[in-house]
């Protein structure tokens, strides 16, 4: 039975990390001293749910969480530095602080530390989420001990509706451009004027204008979505904004 931890003070580590190409001590007091923080850790890096869902889930959420009050969103896996600095790059999870837990000292302080030699990891995180204020655990979601790599409550919405059942997530905005193109230039522009955030699709580099006609029936960019709807242009999308402040 994994153990919840729910009143207890986090494992005092002091984690090595590679910063701007040197080493940097970074103990559990600097990243939780004086804040409210929000933790998940997983099995591993570059791993599917891991790369698919988990930390996608918590980077896109992570303007709600600060608006109710997180200071930090911590990401623990038992991995070396190198690793989890490049799957950082890789996720584009520039919302996310990505702690390399490297010798599985906090993964096995928290009670955390499973065996998955079946999978050749060695020893690795279970899953899970916790909320932690000041060092102090206030809140943990554990996986359910089933076979496999159970994802059910470790997720980020799970913890926001914790935090706050009424927290209003962000709209989802998708962005298809090309480079130089003034039109672009000016639907980005307007979803910064109003505060959307958007994952920018860049055609050449990320879809073709096949991939383009076959998702919008156009041919030309930008071309917005929002919250899975498509809008269209830059004119259309200055429309939408104005009809819906």
């Amino acid at each position: 039975m994994l153990p919840y931890r729910e009143g207890q003070r986090v494992p005092n580590v002091t984690f090595r990390v590679r910063q701007n190409d040197r080493w940097v001590d970074v103990t559990t007091d600097d990243l939780f001293a004086g804040k409210t923080v929000v933790v998940f850790s997983l099995p591993g890096a570059f791993t599917p749910t891991c790369s698919s869902t988990h930390v996608p889930g918590y980077n896109q959420l992570a303007k709600t969480f600060r608006e109710n009050g997180v200071d930090d969103i911590v990401c623990v896996s038992v991995n070396d530095t190198f690793v989890m600095n490049e799957w950082a790059k890789d996720q584009q999870a520039d919302n996310i602080t990505f702690i390399p837990d490297g010798n599985g000292e906090f993964t096995d302080g928290m009670g955390m530390l499973v065996d998955k030699s079946d999978l050749g990891f060695g020893k690795r995180s279970w899953r899970y989420s916790m909320l932690v204020k000041d060092g102090m655990v206030d809140k943990m979601f554990i996986e359910p001990e089933e076979p496999g790599d159970p994802f059910k409550v470790s997720d980020a919405e799970t913890m926001l509706k914790y935090i706050n059942p009424d927290a209003v997530k962000p709209q989802l905005v998708s962005l298809f451009t090309k480079p130089g193109c003034p039109y672009c230039a000016r639907a980005k522009e307007a979803l910064k004027q109003n505060d959307l955030d958007y994952e920018e699709i860049v055609l050449g580099k990320d879809a073709t204008t096949h991939s383009l006609k076959a998702v919008t029936g156009a041919t030309t960019v930008p071309q917005v979505f929002i919250d899975g709807k498509h809008i269209g242009g830059s004119e259309a999308l200055t429309a939408y904004l104005s009809a819906n402040r």
